[in-house]
């Protein structure tokens, strides 16, 4: 099962790539983790934001992979505990689609991904910059496959 990050943001800082990096290595190579990056819209005149957040969405969409699991990584989604998301990782490994996420940028995502997205997860009821999402999504994929493997990595 292949994966694949598509995240608004290319110029984050140093320990964001450093820190996703980490994780990504981590991964065992039956799941691979790919980042696609897509450039932040900007728009700061009225109604400049809701075209560039639009067209930022559409970007997305073009990156995602063909009958992918799409997620939605929102705040409003749905909250798992780690129990819960390696139960949620086992049935996504026994569909044996590939994954897809989404993280949008500042001001989230686009309508159209959202729509487009098969479910939509939330790692806290906090919000966290778009950046840092990347590195806690990516720990917590690895979290879940140490886990469903035995690794001590995951202590209750």
């Amino acid at each position: 099962m292949k994966l694949r990050l598509v995240a608004a943001g290319t110029k984050l800082p140093a320990w964001i790539g450093a820190g996703f990096a980490e994780y990504q290595r981590r991964l065992p190579p039956e799941t691979p983790l790919e980042l696609v990056e897509i450039a932040v819209a900007r728009g700061t005149a009225q109604g400049a934001a809701g075209r560039a957040v639009k067209g930022e969405g559409e970007r997305m969409l073009a990156a995602l992979p063909p009958r992918a699991w799409v997620v939605a990584l929102d705040v409003g989604g749905r909250t798992l505990d780690t129990a819960a998301l390696s139960r949620w990782w086992a049935a996504r490994l026994r569909d044996g689609r590939d994954l897809a996420f989404l993280i949008g940028g500042p001001d989230g995502l686009a309508p159209d991904c959202l729509a487009r997205a098969d479910e939509r997860l939330s790692l806290s009821a906090l919000t966290f910059p778009h950046g840092l999402v990347r590195v806690l999504l990516a720990e917590q994929l690895y979290r879940v496959i140490s886990l469903l493997k035995g690794h001590p990595y995951h202590r209750e």
